[in-house]
């Protein structure tokens, strides 16, 4: 697998909609991704060679509660580990920020991946 970068709180509005509609995320207008963005308590984003390849978004108080929201990696990229990459580094942001509350809305064919970080519906 080629090196993943991960970049934070540093994503366009056009980026992240091509993301979205590449995993088959929900449209979004641009004042709603604007929005949605800007109103993130943290992003991180994961690049191969310049390229994005996966995201992840927090949003929350940014004191106690916080939901993942957002975990998309590309379908080309998928099964490498580029997920397990963004949810240690945003579980990562939420402790050092010492925000325990902790919640993520998943589609059940998911639930094997987010059990392994302590998550169940």
């Amino acid at each position: 697998m080629k090196l993943v970068t991960l970049v934070s709180n540093n994503v366009g509005v056009d980026t992240y909609l091509e993301l979205r509609k590449a995993v088959n995320f929900k449209p979004l207008s641009r004042t709603q991704a604007k929005k949605a963005l800007d109103n993130s308590l943290y992003i991180v984003c994961a690049y191969i060679d310049a390229k994005i390849v996966g995201m992840g978004r927090l949003v929350g108080d940014g004191a106690v509660i916080c939901y993942i929201q957002d975990l998309m990696i590309h379908p080309n990229y998928q099964k490498q580990g580029i997920g397990t990459k963004l949810m240690n580094d945003m579980l990562a942001y939420l402790k050092s920020r010492q925000i325990f509350m902790i919640s993520v809305i998943f589609e059940e064919g998911l639930r094997p991946f987010y059990e392994r970080f302590g998550f169940w519906s």
